[in-house]
């Protein structure tokens, strides 16, 4: 039910982390692949790493801010491998400041990152679906959007906000073969959760104990959850937010909590 040999995804920001991990699973699965990064060469590594393993894929850098790359992603997806089967929205990124000091400019900067650009590459995806006859659409969300962290207000609204937005779209579009879901990450051994831990000295070497498994997540397990809901196993499943963290959400706040 996770075959998906004979489908095209775009994945935005698979040069590292989660979106590399997706990238590499969704083309273990079967799928051809455009990675879709701002680094250059951490995109052509990607797609590289696909087609050593055997599988098909192409790079295509960029920033997903700009004006017109989400319509350029999605026709290199037809253009090279002829549909658009899987979006998956996965660029994003924290920028952690006191709401009361962050200036417009570097709120701005978090929601074209987080909101915008979903908002910009599913649109471009969903017109090219619904002509094709239906497809997934995949979002990495955050556990910054279903709870809160100070420092991360901008962030956590965009990232709720992208949970409204895969509920919008199961609704209005399920009927035309449209299945929108998102995936909300805990804390994952990325670099950059690596580089905010390392900057909390006192506390980041012990966060991993405190998540209820005792650990940090792997991109590779956000990965898997990605390639789920992005194929036919996932069926029935639309305007799903689906937590993987190790527990993080259901843990209700108590003194014995470590």
């Amino acid at each position: 039910m996770t075959d998906l040999d004979g489908k095209v995804a775009v994945v935005t920001g698979a040069g590292a982390g989660i979106g590399r991990a997706s990238a590499l699973c969704l083309a273990r699965a079967g799928a051809a692949v455009i990675a879709n990064d701002i680094d250059a060469d951490a995109a052509d590594q990607t797609a590289e790493a696909i087609r050593a393993a055997g599988g098909r894929a192409d790079a295509h850098s960029g920033d997903v801010t700009e004006p017109g790359l989400a319509d350029a992603l999605v026709g290199r997806a037809v253009e090279r491998f002829g549909s658009l089967s899987i979006f998956h929205a996965n660029a994003g990124g924290a920028r952690p400041e006191p709401m009361d000091s962050m200036t417009e400019a570097a709120y701005r900067e978090v929601m074209a990152l987080n909101f915008d650009a979903v908002w910009s590459g599913t649109q471009a995806a969903l017109r090219t679906m619904l002509s094709g006859g239906g497809g997934a659409i995949v979002v990495t969300s955050s556990g910054a959007g279903v709870s809160a962290e100070p420092g991360l207000a901008a962030y956590g609204a965009a990232k709720a906000a992208v949970i409204s937005l895969v509920r919008n779209l199961a609704v209005e579009y399920a009927a035309q073969g449209i299945r929108a879901n998102a995936v909300v990450p805990g804390p994952i051994e990325t670099v950059q959760m690596r580089a905010w831990l390392d900057s909390l000295p006192d506390r980041g070497a012990e966060f991993g104990a405190r998540v209820p498994a005792g650990r940090l997540g792997r991109p590779e397990e956000i990965a898997e959850a990605v390639l789920f809901l992005a194929s036919d196993a996932a069926s029935f499943v639309n305007g799903a937010a689906l937590p993987v963290d190790g527990g993080v959400v259901a843990r209700l706040a108590s003194p014995t909590a470590g």
